[in-house]
């Protein structure tokens, strides 16, 4: 017999999983690199990274000099609302999505690499605090280690008195799945963000969906 799962609680990554946030990112880290007089990146190199840390892609994806990615960050921070707001949009069936999940008693929070300084005001403006409020946004700021840490899932879980065994974490990237499964959560991959089927097949998921309103069927 097959038992399906239910889950009553559901943490969402942000870029990549319920935003299309590449265009916006990619347009912001070439801004950045113009404004401290670098060369460009390769825009395929940049969206690899979505999903780390600002420094870590500052370090992988473009010629920064090591000593030079705080100022990097610094500064895509400060450009992003500019360039980027105007070019990210929710991907199909979220809001639709999130809408029914809340209906069925889901409990469902945030938990993003991305700064409150910008995921605060993405969350907003997109519509997706209507279901999410921001008191369940989690982003890097928070002070803990990042992604594939567990920290950030886990300090969810305590704030928010949820159980893992309970709870399903959905990404678009291995850095995703990897906290989910090291703080204990169920994983479900996302196939339309960053990385491919294969790519988050390496991580082992519970689950990997095309669309994210097939979360309605777990």
């Amino acid at each position: 017999m097959i038992v399906i799962r239910k889950y009553r609680n559901i943490l969402f990554d942000f870029d990549g999983t319920l935003a299309d946030t590449r265009q916006g990112i990619i347009r912001t880290v070439q801004g950045t690199l113009e404004h401290m007089g670098l060369p460009q990146a390769d825009p395929k190199a940049v969206a690899a990274t979505i999903g780390l840390p600002l420094t870590e892609c500052f370090l992988r994806a473009t010629a920064t000099p090591a000593n030079r990615v705080d100022e990097a960050a610094a500064i895509y921070r400060e450009i992003f609302p500019d360039l980027a707001m105007d070019h990210i949009s929710l991907f199909p069936h979220v809001l639709h999505t999130l809408s029914q999940l809340e209906q069925q008693g889901v409990t469902m929070a945030i938990v993003s690499s991305r700064h409150h300084m910008s995921l605060d005001p993405l969350v907003t403006q997109l519509g997706v605090v209507d279901y999410i409020p921001l008191s369940r946004v989690y982003g890097e700021d928070e002070g803990l280690r990042p992604k594939p840490a567990p920290d950030l899932a886990l300090k969810i879980l305590h704030d928010l008195d949820l159980k893992s065994q309970d709870s399903l974490v959905v990404g678009d990237t291995i850095y995703d799945l990897q906290m989910g499964a090291a703080a204990g959560c169920a994983t479900c991959g996302v196939t339309y963000g960053n990385q491919s089927a294969s790519q988050l097949l390496a991580a082992a998921p519970d689950h990997l969906i095309d669309d994210i309103a097939s979360l309605l069927r777990l």
